[in-house]
Order: structure tokens, then C-alpha cells, then sequence
């Protein structure tokens, strides 16, 4: 699957809604553009099983050392029988996808349009093109009942702090949440222990991801707490409606 999308227009809209109120018909249009997009993803990975969703930095490519961890994660996760989802970008993304296609795992991507930086990699076995933050954040966790957060800058914090949140706030289910890389993730790992004493979160709320430098470690935690505790299996896939587009 591929599409050309014009980043720059989708930018041009975000700034005019962001001005604030506007006409009923342009806010009427503005919420259709955005259910297409939901429309898109739900289409695009409808035929998918149990996911995990990988994030990580778009700037570590190939040489970097958290580049072979991401491959490394996306065999195991594959290993484990999830398709593997990410951002669908270069970097640890493509690494993630880049581990499943090397054991012949699926990999699924879902990309935000952006005017430098990200593009769809090419292990991609599918992905869908994204205009808006929002849209992509709730396919990236539709779809999935783990998160493996691998070191990245601003989009994976946001990300890794919106899975948490969603399940300290029992929005979606208590998945594993896990944290790669204990030295890069330290001082994060530290102002959140000093959120608990703080009494801002909980003590508990700790206990809510796995910080591990160890992908066995990881992937033990995966297994048991998605795997086994929602005794997951391999689902009969749905078939494809011809007369409705719809392929795998």
C-alpha cells in the first residue's frame, strides 16, 4: 500500500483549525476528513492478529547500537506470534521491521505525514499514511496488547506516556508496557519515582511498565502478560469483502 500525501496542506489545516472556531460547515468538513482517516486505518489493518507496537527514535539508523536491539525485538515479538506495529518511519522503527521481516514475521506501519524526517521503510509489509497525531496514536494502540519503547526523543516519550496513562486511568487494559535501556532511560525512570513520592501518581503507578536492558527479560514479561493472561491465540482471520476494496 502506498499514497502520496501533500504534508505541507495537511499543516495548513491543522493551523486554521487551531485558530479557533470557524464556520459550521468547516467544522462539519474538518470532522469528516478526520473519520476518513480513522476509516483508512481500520480498512488497512483490519486482517491483522494480535499486535505489538514498537516505538522508538526515527534518527538511530543502521550502525547505531539500539538499531540491532530494535532488530532483535522485532524477531522476538514476531517469535511470539504478534505482528509487529510501529510508526511506520526510519530509524529503530525500521529496525523493529526489519526483525520480522528476518523470520518472516508481519510487520505493519502507521506513518505521520511530516515535512522532513518521516517516510515509510521498506520492511513494511503494510501501512497507512497519517495526517494527524491524534488518529495515529489511537490506531498504534487499537490494534495492540504490548508496548516496547525503545530509546527516541519527543514522539516516543509522548507515546510511551500515553500508553501508561491510558492504563493507569483503566482506559484500556493493564498490557505490558516495556522500557529498553536502563542507562539511556535513567533519569526518566528517577523523576517518575520522584513523581510517586511526590504523591502525584501512585507508588503502584511504578509497576505500570518494565525498565530492562534484557529483551529475554522483555519478552518473559510480554509473554506473560499479554500472552498468557489474555490467553491470546491465533483468531480465525477475517476474510476480505471484494465488493468493499478490501484486501490483506
Amino acid at each position: 500500500m502506498s499514497e502520496i500525501v501533500n504534508a505541507s496542506k495537511s499543516t495548513a489545516d491543522e493551523v486554521e483549525f487551531l485558530q479557533g472556531p470557524r464556520s459550521r460547515p468547516s467544522e462539519l468538513f474538518f470532522a469528516i476528513k478526520i473519520f476518513r482517516e480513522f476509516i483508512r486505518g481500520f480498512r488497512a489493518f483490519h486482517f491483522l492478529g494480535p499486535c505489538v507496537t514498537i516505538f522508538g527514535s526515527a534518527r538511530f539508523n543502521e550502525g547505531h547500537p539500539f538499531y540491532e536491539v530494535g532488530r532483535k525485538i522485532g524477531q522476538e515479538v514476531s517469535r511470539l506470534g504478534f505482528t509487529v506495529m510501529i510508526g511506520g518511519g526510519p530509524g529503530l522503527m525500521e529496525a523493529a521491521n526489519r526483525g520480522a521481516r528476518d523470520v518472516r514475521g508481519r510487520s505493519i506501519g502507521c506513518n505521520i505525514t511530516l515535512s522532513t524526517e518521516q517516510h515509510p521503510n521498506p520492511y513494511l509489509d503494510k501501512w497507512v499514511n497519517i495526517n494527524y497525531f491524534f488518529v495515529r496514536k489511537v490506531l498504534l494502540s487499537k490494534y495492540s496488547y504490548a508496548f516496547v519503547v525503545l530509546p527516541g526523543g519527543y514522539g516516543t516519550l509522548d507515546e510511551f506516556f500515553e500508553a501508561i496513562t491510558l492504563i493507569q486511568t483503566e482506559k484500556i487494559k493493564h498490557f505490558p508496557v516495556v522500557l529498553i535501556g536502563k542507562d539511556y532511560h535513567k533519569q526518566l525512570h528517577e523523576h517518575i519515582l520522584n513523581l510517586a513520592q511526590n504523591g502525584t501518581i501512585k507508588k503502584s503507578d511504578i509497576d505500570l511498565y518494565l525498565l530492562t536492558d534484557s529483551i529475554e527479560e522483555a519478552m518473559t514479561f510480554i509473554e506473560e502478560n499479554a500472552v498468557k493472561k489474555f490467553s491470546l491465540k491465533r483468531k480465525k482471520e477475517y476474510k476480505p469483502v471484494t465488493w468493499l476494496g478490501e484486501r490483506k
